[in-house]
């Protein structure tokens, strides 16, 4: 029968057994069908004597796998386990075991019908109409009852297992239950004795802490003590051992002051703080006024600061009296001021010149070196600043040349004899480099301050720039000053100072660009007369402004930064696009005369300035900066995907588009002067072309071949043009020019004089005379094959020529095995490559002169 029902939750609760179960609720009836595994452990539960007889529950069984088979109705779980087990009893043969357990593995007949209609389909199976079967029955009989055996053993071992299992599993419940009760009897014991305990010591806690922080604010007094005690008793060495004058000892001590006031930094102790500064500084100003004094002394009895070049110099050459011992002084008291640099440092602020220059931080001068600077600094300022006669603005030369000069008097001193003292002492310093340093600081001060004043007066700012390119550029050639260092190219890359260079390197260049193309020279090489130096023919504007743009490169390949680098990259492409925009001007003016010598030196020009921009392209610095340039496109987001792949790989150049765009002129103009010449060779063959191909005599006829009279005026053209435009043209351009020539000379001698007429024999053989023994050989100072340029009149030639045999049978050959590779083989045997099978058949129908068969 079937049910409609719906799932739900009861809950089945007996004496000794607790759990749900999920059912199905029968909307007919109202009764509860509970699930096969609800079923087996009401079975077993009932089996142990968990469950009891006469429970007052209706329940139902339901085995269904597909369909009902049995639903019956009790009412107490007595008759619900008995009904259960018949069921069981009826099925057993039919249902695995397992299923019973979870897996619910049914026979599939089973599954579709009730227990007659299996055994009916069963038997129907195995016996069937045929009578002669039933001797199978026996067998059947003792398969069944084996099986039978088999599955009631499976059934009784697993009867007698799980009892045994859930026996257990009770048994351990309840002991963890046990176990559980007597651990929260014991929590509930310690959290009344942790409370009870917190309330006694609580007392005993205050008071403790009280003691504590007490005992802590004395500590800090104690520390605070020693700290005091430490600084009083190093500043009372310091005071004995200047008593006894022992000077290395107290500038040593207050190395160890000053060390302290630098632990002490971080400290909160501000009168600590204050204290330990005030003493450092006091015996700082004591130890080195007292050794200045001495170093000074002994300075001057070297006669120092060199004013003088080292070639005057009596220092090292005739050495003062008493030498050995003035420099054992000057190296004794050097090392005791080098103790000193750690107070100096922390006492004295070094002068800084505004934000705005973004100089690279650096190290303080050591103080030796600074003393030493110290004379040189006031001459410096006497001479360079207020109103004498040496300060002048627009004389910047004169303070640039004047510290360059103290570089050069001081190397040698600085080099022979304080390099080593400090080689001696360990720090990696450089005597040198460190005067410089000092001296460098000077005259950006100058700058900075001088730099304002000029800034709107162009002749004055640009010769300040230059002076201070070449002091530059001898600083760190001569006398090898790191760029990394504060220089001359910081004070001017401050933002306004470096906008107005930029302006006024663009406004000379265009003065110098007008200057150089009006002048009656411009297109005139320089090296005209020298052959070996003149093969690009290069005309005096465009060497003199490609020099510019190497003289702008140097003026800013030591800027210290990338983007202002790139700034001036992008000043040099837009003169150059001006350059190019005025060569074209001049050119277009020049168009009559494509051939004329301005054209031709304007032709050269572009090409020099695109030869000199690809060398450039792969030189470092332009290198660096299209990699810096590859960082900035790539923030801004200005260039596509595929040309910042491009830029990366370095498949294109920051040059690229100025080269692009002469390609573009230098192509256009050397085209424009092929058409030109070609019109010429045109005009000059058209009585070559009316020459009278079918009727001239064979070479036979003839003693000595001769060129024809109506081919001159075509050979002399060529002639003339060739030789004048390699006069006027640079090599490369040169050959590309011929080059383009002759491919356009063989196709229209091909198209317009072969294809257009008929050849006897005798016209033939004109033809590959005037061809192979004049044309050619033009050409032939260019190259060493020029009838390789002329592939399709050469093969031409060669197929007019053909004998007759020779002729008949290609013909033959190429109508027989047309498309197929016999014919490509004949005509590559004939020395035919060039010309297709169909061209060759046509020239083979332009010859006349075929025997009378017809062929």
């Amino acid at each position: 029968m079937e049910t409609d029902t719906t799932e739900e939750t009861v809950y089945l609760s007996t004496p000794g057994w607790c759990g749900k179960r999920r059912v199905s609720h029968c909307e007919s009836c109202h009764s509860y069908l509970l699930c096969q595994e609800a079923a087996v452990a009401f079975h077993f539960l009932w089996r142990l004597g968990h469950v009891h007889p006469g429970t007052d529950i209706e329940l139902e069984i339901l085995w269904k796998r597909g369909a009902v088979l049995s639903v019956q109705k009790f009412r107490t779980v007595e008759d619900h386990l008995i009904a259960f087990e018949v069921n069981q009893a009826f099925t057993r043969n039919d249902i695995n075991i397992a299923a019973l357990f979870g897996n619910e593995q049914v026979s599939e007949d089973t599954d579709n019908g009730d227990l007659t209609s299996y055994v009916s389909a069963f038997i129907e199976k195995e016996v069937g109409n045929d009578l002669k079967s039933l001797k199978k029955l026996d067998k059947l009989i003792e398969q069944m009852t084996e099986n039978k055996m088999q599955l009631e053993e499976q059934v009784l071992t697993i009867s007698s297992e799980i009892p045994k299992r859930i026996q257990s599993a009770l048994k351990n419940a309840e002991e963890s239950k046990q176990f559980l009760n007597q651990f929260l009897e014991q929590e509930t014991h310690l959290f009344s004795s942790i409370n009870s305990h917190l309330l006694t010591a609580q007392p005993w806690m205050e008071d403790l802490g009280a003691m504590i922080n007490q005992i802590e604010e004395i500590e800090r007094h104690l520390a605070y003590l020693k700290w005091i005690s430490q600084i009083e008793e190093l500043s009372d060495n310091i005071q004995q051992y200047l008593m006894t004058n022992n000077v290395p000892e107290a500038a040593s001590t207050l190395v160890s002051m000053a060390e302290l006031d630098i632990k002490l930094q971080e400290s909160s102790c501000a009168h600590l703080l204050a204290f330990t500064r005030a003493t450092v500084k006091f015996w700082h100003k004591i130890l080195k006024d007292k050794l200045t004094s001495d170093f000074e002394e002994v300075l001057a009895q070297l006669h120092w600061p060199f004013i003088t070049p080292p070639q005057s110099q009596t220092v090292g050459l005739s050495r003062p009296a008493g030498a050995p011992e003035i420099y054992s002084n000057l190296e004794t008291l050097f090392c005791q001021l080098l103790k000193l640099q750690t107070s100096d440092e922390l006492l004295t602020e070094p002068k800084q010149l505004p934000e705005k220059y973004c100089l690279p931080a650096s190290p303080s001068v050591i103080l030796p070196i600074q003393i030493m600077l110290t004379p040189l600094q006031k001459r410096f300022r006497y001479h360079f600043r207020g109103n004498r006669q040496t300060n002048v603005i627009s004389k910047p030369e004169w303070y640039l040349a004047q510290v360059l000069m103290w570089i050069g008097n001081h190397t040698q001193f600085l080099d022979e004899k304080i390099q080593p003292i400090l080689d001696k002492v360990g720090p990696s310093v450089n005597a040198r480099l460190e005067f410089t340093r000092g001296l460098m600081m000077l005259v950006l001060e100058k700058l900075a301050a001088d730099i304002p004043c000029l800034l709107y007066d162009d002749n004055l700012f640009c010769h300040l720039v230059d002076e201070v390119l070449l002091f530059e550029r001898e600083l760190h050639s001569l006398y090898g000053y790191p760029s990394t260092f504060a220089n001359c190219m910081h004070i001017l890359s401050e933002d306004t100072c470096f906008q107005r260079w930029l302006t006024v390197e663009r406004k000379f260049a265009l003065q110098k660009m007008d200057s150089m193309l009006s002048s009656e020279a411009a297109w005139i090489s320089q090296y005209k007369d020298i052959t070996d130096v003149d093969e690009m023919k290069v005309p005096d504007c465009a060497e003199t402004f490609m020099t510019l743009l190497l003289v702008i490169t140097d003026r800013y390949k030591n800027l210290p930064t990338a983007s202002r680098k790139l700034q001036f990259l992008e000043l040099q492409k837009d003169l150059v696009d001006d350059f190019r925009i005025r060569l074209t001007q001049v050119m277009k003016e020049e168009t009559r005369a494509s051939l004329g010598f301005r054209y031709c030196a304007i032709l050269n020009a572009v090409n020099y300035i695109s030869t000199v921009l690809a060398d450039w392209a792969d030189n470092v610095f332009f290198l660096q900066l299209q990699q810096a340039a590859l960082e900035v496109f790539a923030e801004n987001n200005t260039l596509s995907k595929l040309q910042l792949g491009q830029l990366a790989s370095m498949e294109s150049s920051v040059f690229d588009d100025m080269i692009n765009l002469l390609e573009r002129l230098k192509h256009d103009m050397l085209t424009r002067q092929v058409d030109h010449v070609f019109r010429e060779v045109k005009d000059a063959a058209k009585l070559y072309k009316k020459e009278r191909w079918l009727s001239l005599p064979s070479q036979s006829e003839q003693a000595v071949m001769s060129l024809s009279s109506s081919a001159c005026p075509l050979l002399l053209t060529v002639r003339d043009r060739l030789l004048q435009l390699e006069e006027q043209l640079c090599f490369s351009l040169f050959t590309v020019f011929w080059q383009v020539l002759v491919e356009k000379l063989d196709m229209y001698i091909y198209q317009e004089i072969v294809l257009a007429n008929h050849f006897n024999e005798g016209g033939a053989a004109q033809l590959q005379f005037d061809m192979s023994r004049n044309l050619f050989p033009l050409f032939s100072r260019y190259c060493k094959r020029p009838e390789n340029y002329f592939k399709h009149v050469k093969e031409a030639c060669i197929v007019l020529n053909l004998n007759i045999g020779s002729a008949l049978l290609l013909k033959d050959v190429l109508q027989s095995a047309s498309g197929q590779p016999p014919a490509t083989e004949a005509l590559n045997e004939v020395g035919i490559y060039k010309l297709a099978q169909q061209d060759v058949e046509i020239l083979l129908n332009l010859r006349t002169n075929w025997p009378n068969t017809g062929k």
